[in-house]
């Protein structure tokens, strides 16, 4: 199976700037998007073969996830079920036979910090509702978890300390989250590969100079490490600030 998720900051852009010939071309099983950033009704998108899996976040313009797969799933569930964090459209779950499929837009902590203690809640709650996912079926969990791990994981990381995305406390969560059984499977194959990032600034031409983040992931529980097959970082393809990610697996 190929799996894709894809942070597209803005779906209706996105599609603007390429999306489509990236989704045709790569044909994945299972395609996830982070920061839809609409309301239901403001995109028709016609992806030929493919169930859509939409979930809006309350606040027009803003945060929104969607899963697209070619099997259509036993099961969907929107967020985690609780309902502080599941106003901005986060989180979808689907169900398959010997699988569940999650992907995430996790909060960001924003700019001074000003919503870590937020974030602190958030990483509790939904490392809760993967495990106990977990307790029926493996999980497979995508997207944009705002936090680059390692200090390879960044290009400045001396300069970013403390700052969203690479503070202590969002990093320690990460591990806290991989320790309680999870495989972050780009490390997986490639534990030292340094300079492959999945977010860059759009300011002071971050991309051209790849001063990047490796902030996009997917996270596999431990019991499927050995079907794992290969993790791809898609560094080649535009259309957003952040690119396409991608897991190969035999399930």
């Amino acid at each position: 199976m190929k799996l894709i998720s894809w942070n597209v900051n803005g779906i209706r852009a996105c599609v603007q700037k390429g999306f489509l010939d990236f989704f045709n071309e790569i044909e994945a099983d299972i395609f996830c998007i982070q920061e839809s950033k609409m309301q239901k009704g403001q995109l028709e998108l016609e992806l030929e073969g493919y169930y859509q899996y939409w979930n809006y976040a309350e606040k027009k313009g803003y945060s929104g996830t969607a899963i697209f797969t070619k099997k259509e799933p036993i099961s969907v569930t929107y967020g985690i079920n609780i309902e502080e964090h599941d106003k901005e459209g986060r989180v979808i779950t689907l169900e398959f036979d010997n699988f569940y499929m999650v992907t995430v837009y996790t909060p960001n902590s924003q700019n001074e910090l000003a919503r870590l203690d937020y974030r602190m809640e958030w990483e509790e709650d939904f490392r809760k509702y993967l495990k106990n996912l977990e307790l029926k079926k493996p999980v497979i969990v995508c997207g944009d978890m705002n936090v680059a791990h390692k200090e390879i994981d960044l290009k400045n990381p001396k300069t970013n300390h403390k700052n969203a995305g690479f503070t202590d406390e969002e990093r320690e969560k990460f591990t806290i989250l991989l320790e309680s059984g999870f495989t972050d499977t780009y490390r997986y194959f490639y534990p030292d590969v340094a300079d492959i990032y999945s977010w860059w600034s759009y300011r002071f031409s971050a991309r051209a100079k790849n001063a990047g983040w490796r902030i996009d992931y997917f996270l596999t529980s431990k019991v499927l490490n050995d079907k794992l097959i290969n993790a791809k970082i898609h560094t080649e393809v535009l259309g957003s600030d952040h690119c396409p990610i991608e897991l190969d697996i035999e399930l």
